[in-house]
């Protein structure tokens, strides 16, 4: 059966695509965050923008979305994703050791601008239900903005960073159990029903499957998948996780982004970890991306025209509540003035989790939809203050006097791999050994391969050996590329070796790389292409039998060892020298 394809079929695509390919590069260039521009891009081609003038002008429905609730289905994967890059950031381990910050300010955070926002909207004439709604909206701020800001400016290990970090952590959190509150809330139609809370068992039924088949099924799974080594089927198999967790929490009641958040917890405890981020990343950004051109396109800026005092007073009284009540829980939780400061500017303003809220609550009848929609348009006017609060707080910072990056009491609020390591790349044989030797010297480090046996042996030997390409330096930056002492290349296939090489020299241009050479020749080209030091496995034999023979004829031992490291010194001063190539070609073939 032929089927005609219509260009209008396809138009809301092709503007988000050209929207994509324009803000994101645009934006970057004038150092602003894209996702502000993808909120002003959906503003514009929304039904409340150009839209509008479709009357005047027939021409602008080319340019408009013609259907932004089949795009925001679609972009209502764009959280599921970001929830579970946030859980691959964690693991139960990770949980424990931030529980005070996570749990302890985080949650004092939600509770205490929870009902201090409540209050103000009862004040102003909500119902208490309605008014809890809204103020447990607006107290969620923007994980998606918050957290590239303050990584950019690398505050992210700072004191205050860590502290925003961790309250954003437990606002992600909440989500879950916020809308099922909204949900129970809704069924008593705005009253609370306490029958309600048995929509509480089968979704802890929904979340003790997911973390139950996860523990059973998921190394071994990602493990058979691994061993295909098909770019493909990897790929495949994540998404099958995701959107599988996705799908049994929303069948139990809860949001499909809970259950990508606990997948993504999982994750994070195997080896496969950082491959997945890497898989994955490509789908976040484009999804989330298109979630927040679907807020744009929903919200309805005329009634900030309509509705100055309610909306401009909402937005301001966000800002302040918010950043006084953070300042004052940061100094009671012993953070520093600077850093309280830091953190309450950085938190101060609503978040994407808003829109997901009240969007429940408006639907649940909870929240009615004029003042939901004024209360959005507010929270969307903060969202792009975000970069310049989190810059004021960012200079504030660093201001603070002999700021260290130990967080108080000794606990390490970051998210990143903690700095010093050395990058062992490729865990066979000479892998092994190298971690050996490193462990002798008491230096950090951890591993990366390919090969699904040698990761499985290494994590069964209690070593931090992760599965993955090394030669895409997104994944060498997830392993620490950014913060590494040295990186070992001890893979024995040269291009393999070459392409890691390459891709660490290219992005640390002052980084230590020491690499396994086949012979002398490919000695010669990893040196050209960055190594500080290659290591031909022919010369270091001969060079190793050499020393053998002589100390077993006679020859002193002390007498031995400086030849040998003399000779060793002669082979690299001929591999690494810039000039005389043809001469050094010539060398190189008396010597390998």
């Amino acid at each position: 059966m032929n089927h005609e394809v219509s260009p209008a079929d396809y138009k809301d695509l092709v503007l988000f695509l050209a929207t994509a390919g324009i803000v994101a590069p645009l934006f970057k260039r004038l150092r602003i965050n894209p996702i502000l521009g993808f909120l002003l891009a959906g503003v514009i081609l929304g039904p409340f923008g150009l839209g509008r003038l479709i009357g005047v002008a027939p021409w602008l429905d080319y340019v408009t979305v013609d259907n932004p609730d089949e795009i925001g289905q679609l972009a209502e994967f764009g959280v599921v994703f970001l929830l579970f890059m946030i859980g691959l950031e964690l693991s139960w381990e990770r949980l424990r050791l931030l529980r005070k910050y996570v749990f302890g300010l985080g949650a004092a955070q939600v509770i205490g601008c929870s009902l201090a926002l409540g209050a103000v909207a009862m004040m102003l004439g909500q119902t208490p239900v309605a008014a809890l709604a809204i103020g447990s909206a607006l107290t969620l701020s923007s994980t998606a903005i918050a957290v590239p800001v303050l990584a950019e400016r690398k505050r992210l290990h700072a004191e205050g960073g860590r502290a925003t970090f961790s309250v954003l952590l437990f606002q992600d959190l909440a989500v879950a159990p916020i809308l099922i509150t909204l949900a129970i809330l809704g069924r008593g139609h705005g009253e609370f029903d306490a029958r309600g809370l048995l929509a509480l068992l089968p979704a802890a039924l929904g979340l003790g499957v997911i973390v139950l088949v996860g523990r059973l099924a998921l190394r071994p799974m990602m493990r058979s998948v691994a061993k295909a080594k098909s770019e493909e089927m990897f790929m495949a198999a994540c998404l099958l996780v995701i959107i599988s967790a996705g799908l049994v929490s929303s069948l139990s009641g809860l949001s499909m982004a809970l259950g990508a958040f606990v997948a993504g917890v999982l994750l994070a405890e195997t080896e496969y970890r950082h491959e997945v981020e890497v898989k994955i990343e490509p789908f976040k950004g484009l999804l989330l991306s298109l979630f927040f051109v679907s807020l744009g396109i929903r919200l309805d800026l005329s009634l900030l025209v309509a509705s100055p005092v309610l909306v401009l007073g909402t937005a301001v009284g966000l800002v302040a509540v918010k950043a006084a009540m953070v300042f004052g829980l940061g100094k009671l939780f012993g953070l520093s003035n600077r850093a309280s400061g830091e953190a309450a500017l950085a938190l101060a303003a609503g978040g994407e989790f808003a829109f997901v809220l009240l969007a429940n609550a408006m639907d649940a009848e909870v929240v009615e939809p004029a003042i939901g929609q004024a209360v959005l348009v507010a929270a969307t006017l903060t969202m792009f203050l975000i970069p310049v609060l989190t810059g004021v707080g960012a200079r504030l910072g660093r201001k603070a006097p002999a700021e260290t990056t130990e967080a108080p009491d000794g606990v390490d609020l970051s998210v990143e791999e903690p700095k010093g390591r050395v990058l062992v790349v490729g865990f066979g044989r000479v892998g092994r050994l190298v971690g050996e030797m490193l462990d002798r010297h008491d230096l950090p480090w951890i591993a990366i391969d390919r090969d699904p046996r040698l990761v499985e042996q290494g994590r069964r030997a209690g070593h931090r050996v992760y599965f993955g390409d090394a030669a895409r330096v997104e994944l060498l930056e997830r392993c620490g590329l950014d913060h590494a002492r040295a990186v070992v290349v001890t893979m024995d296939g040269p291009e393999a070796a070459e392409a890691v090489v390459e891709a660490a020299r290219g992005h640390r241009p002052d980084l230590t790389i020491v690499a396994r050479a086949r012979d002398a020749r490919h000695a010669a080209r990893l040196y050209e292409l960055g190594a500080t030091d290659a290591v031909p496995e022919t010369i270091e034999a001969s060079l190793q039998l050499s020393e053998a023979v002589l100390v077993d004829i006679g020859v002193p031992m002390g007498l031995v060892i400086a030849s040998i490291h003399e000779r060793r010194d002669e082979y690299r001063k001929v591999l690494n020298r810039p000039d005389a190539l043809g001469g050094r070609r010539r060398r190189l073939r008396d010597a390998g």
